[in-house]
């Protein structure tokens, strides 16, 4: 026997040719006649047209996603303040720490991350519970 005489072992399956009249697949999965199931034609829904007419309006749930909080680690504090400092959003927005958001100057919280060697006054900042243990450790208040 040679290569050239070798033949499959199954005879292939005819290929289904769907959507092309005749007995094999006529309808292909678009039912009978009517205008939805003609090649070509597209069903735009009228309302569509008045839809993409209207502005882009906020949806109900969009002020709960808008964050006007800053967050600053107490190593960046380290790192910008002096000992004895007081440390509130207006002086972290004269050093460039934070910027404003849409205006107004965020509510600042500082996080614990890294280390705290000066005595630092904190006012109307939030602060987590490892940067309050750091920042009275070095000697600081929360105020």
């Amino acid at each position: 026997m040679q290569i050239h005489e070798l033949k499959p072992k199954h005879k292939k399956a005819d290929k289904k040719r769907v959507g092309r009249g005749g007995k094999k697949g006529t309808y292909s999965g678009k039912g009978n006649k009517g205008q939805k199931s003609r090649a070509g034609r597209k069903m735009v829904p009228i309302i569509r047209e008045l839809i993409k007419r209207y502005p882009k309006l906020k949806g109900y749930r969009s002020f709960a996603m808008e964050d006007f909080s800053a967050v600053v680690n107490i190593n960046t504090l380290d790192k910008i303040s002096n000992d004895g400092e007081t440390v509130n959003p207006e002086n972290l927005l004269k050093k460039g720490i934070i910027s404003k958001i849409r205006g107004r100057t965020p509510v600042v919280k500082i996080l614990g991350t890294g280390k705290l060697t000066k005595k630092l006054v904190i006012e109307n900042c939030k602060a987590s519970k490892t940067a309050k243990e750091a920042i009275e450790k070095a000697g600081g208040t929360i105020k």
